[in-house]
């Protein structure tokens, strides 16, 4: 881009800037929004001229840039709260954590994952630190940017200021990402930034919270929300710099959790509509950031999803049970769910690297996942293959690997034993969109089933939400799984699974997963490039829930590690590009994290204190007969 055009440019975005602002008195809460916007266009422009006038090869104007881009991320982080929002996919152009995403939204659930090309001022940091900087390639980071920002002017998004409603879902999608997000180094590419950008960040929204409160009296943050927000400052304020000596513990559970208790309920109270997909699946009635209920990943009664009555559910969740537990799923009436997926194990099998293959002689090439939490996450499968728990079933059934079975057989055997039929028979009239018995109201009744064990909780829930304690050790795994250890920038607050506020998509990561524990290679699995081809899905896999990770070895894609040492030993060592491995698209680090062998014990503890109070049943003593003889020699659980 050349100069006059750079310059034309500009001013161009001004005048739009100026021509949207709001003549006469403007209300304060108005004009912080503007005056914000207006500040942060100004250094992003700054930004662009230093650039354009710089020599690339001169350390000199590198730094200027750098202290640039501080200047306008600091103003950036002035306006977080309304531009995360208010506008997501415009804020990936301002700050965008990856050069390229294909992760798919839970609104794209019904249409392939497009390529969405990321800009800004994250970006252009780490640009910067690259070998061969290129003048047009770092101008148009953050000519994107600009052009970005230009929304946050458009009367589409301004006309939102009005009203009070959107400040609350704002004020907590902002809490949310204080919790997950803003202090991990997930969009912060200089950890020496992370904590005074907080530090900016709480100071300008305490602003905006007065300045909200004069604008809209007859729905105020009340005066015990404004004081704990002072006081969650002052603790920030107190705290060290260094993002890894940070208490995420105290900061979360004092005053971003209670914080988002209170906005909760002021949702509740105030009446807030929301017209916008960023809450798609946030649960308004949900007490806590760590109640199970903050967000809806999958429907798990399928068909029955209008069940309310008390008396139905049981019903369908007996029928799931016995279902569950049934090896006349399967082709040879000898394999059930619960071959792969033990209730005494967490839903998993421990037994083996992988589990047993369809055949009994060989393995599966994948680790059986547990299904405790699988309902938190929008896409199934290491792949991230189905969109539903029901259609993943489907698959596991008619799969000639694992049960070998199909559709028409399953109804016919299913259909045979009078118990199942005449459950279903009587299920019918919960679901006056099916006339008749179908296939979706077998497998919605097992997903019923198995998802209830997803509602229990850890003792880390119990500090977060009951005022309960946790033990010096974990609190510090915590505090390490935060900071130092970067394991909050994949495995996100409060699920700890891929799932990021606002809690509308699943994310996928290449972290270069060895084929032995001697790395001497990548497995040929290539994960989420199999459904959809891309440079950068190639080996990735669908982030899981650390949740309960002590009792689910063994671990990874292929079962390679046995221990939760072995794993945390893979992070240090920077996964397998640290190990030499050539992964050219790896989006784990390949530096050390350098962490101590107290370090590691503290990570142990912690992903300890995520173990949930899971109350496992008995299998079934015996299971519903057929008029087919020969199916009555079934056994509860199958043979293997």
């Amino acid at each position: 881009m050349r100069n006059n055009q750079v310059v034309c440019f500009c001013l161009v975005l001004i005048a739009v800037f100026f021509i949207s602002f709001k003549n006469g008195n403007s209300p304060a809460y108005w004009d912080k929004y503007h005056n914000g916007l207006k500040l942060f266009k100004e250094q992003e422009i700054n930004l662009l001229n230093d650039i354009h006038h710089a020599n690339l090869k001169d350390a000199k104007d590198i730094e200027k840039i750098k202290g640039d881009i501080i200047q306008a991320r600091n103003a950036m982080k002035a306006m977080d709260l309304w531009f995360r929002y208010l506008q997501p996919l415009a804020y990936k152009r301002i700050n965008a954590p990856l050069p390229v995403e294909w992760e798919t939204e839970v609104f794209e659930k019904f249409e392939q994952p497009y390529k969405r090309t990321g800009a800004g001022l994250a970006l252009a940091t780490l640009y910067l630190d690259e070998a061969d900087v290129q003048q047009d390639s770092l101008e148009h980071l953050i000519s994107s940017s600009l052009s970005a920002t230009a929304i946050f002017a458009a009367d589409s998004v301004t006309k939102e200021l009005n009203t009070y409603h959107h400040f609350f879902l704002c004020n907590r999608l902002f809490l949310l990402n204080l919790a997950a997000v803003y202090t991990t180094g997930f969009e912060c590419p200089d950890a020496k930034r992370i904590i005074p950008e907080l530090k900016i960040m709480l100071a300008a929204v305490n602003d905006i919270n007065a300045a909200f409160n004069e604008s809209f009296p007859a729905t105020p943050l009340p005066a015990n929300y404004c004081s704990l927000y002072r006081d969650m400052v002052l603790f920030v304020n107190s705290q060290p710099e260094d993002h890894t000596a940070f208490d995420h513990y105290t900061f979360l559970r004092n005053y971003v959790n209670p914080l988002f208790v209170m906005n909760q309920q002021l949702i509740t109270q105030y009446k807030v509509v929301s017209h916008s997909l960023v809450d798609y699946s946030l649960n308004k009635k949900a007490t806590s950031i760590f109640d199970k209920h903050l967000y809806n990943g999958q429907n798990d009664k399928g068909v029955f999803i209008r069940v309310q009555d008390s008396t139905a559910l049981a019903q369908i969740e007996h029928v799931g049970k016995l279902l569950f537990y049934d090896p006349i799923l399967s082709g040879n009436n000898m394999r059930s769910c619960v071959s792969c997926h033990k209730p005494t194990e967490f839903f998993t099998d421990t037994t083996f690297t992988t589990s047993l293959n369809y055949n009994r002689k060989d393995l599966l090439s994948r680790n059986s996942p547990s299904l405790v939490n699988s309902v938190y996450n929008h896409l199934v499968m290491l792949d991230g293959k189905h969109i539903s728990l029901q259609n993943q079933t489907k698959a596991v059934i008619a799969n000639e690997q694992e049960m070998g079975c199909n559709e028409k057989e399953v109804m016919t055997k299913v259909l045979s034993c009078n118990e199942y039929k005449q459950a279903f028979q009587q299920l019918l009239k919960y679901t006056p969109a099916e006339q008749e018995i179908s296939y979706d109201h077998i497998v919605s009744t097992i997903t019923y089933y198995y998802s209830k064990f997803s509602g229990y909780y850890a003792p880390f829930d119990d500090a977060m939400n009951n005022g309960g304690d946790l033990n010096t050790a974990a609190k510090s795994g915590f505090n390490i799984f935060m900071g130092k250890a970067q394991c909050a920038t994949c495995h996100f607050v409060p699920q700890f699974n891929g799932v990021k506020p606002p809690y509308v998509s699943s994310e996928f990561e290449v972290l270069g997963v060895p084929v032995d524990t001697a790395y001497t290679g990548i497995g040929t699995d290539e994960g989420r490039y199999t459904i959809n081809p891309a440079k950068e899905t190639r080996n990735a896999f669908r982030t899981g829930t650390v949740r309960n990770a002590a009792h689910t070895k063994p671990y990874m894609h292929n079962g390679v590690f046995r221990s939760l040492e072995q794993v945390i030993d893979f992070y240090d060592g920077g996964g397998g590009a640290g190990r030499g491995l050539k992964i050219s698209n790896q989006t784990l680090s390949a530096d050390s994290l350098k962490l101590t062998v107290k370090e590691k014990s503290d990570l142990v503890a912690f992903i300890s204190s995520l173990d949930e109070h899971v109350i496992f049943e008995a299998a079934p003593a015996s299971l519903p007969k057929s008029k087919i003889k020969a199916l009555n020699e079934r056994k509860p659980g199958g043979v293997y």
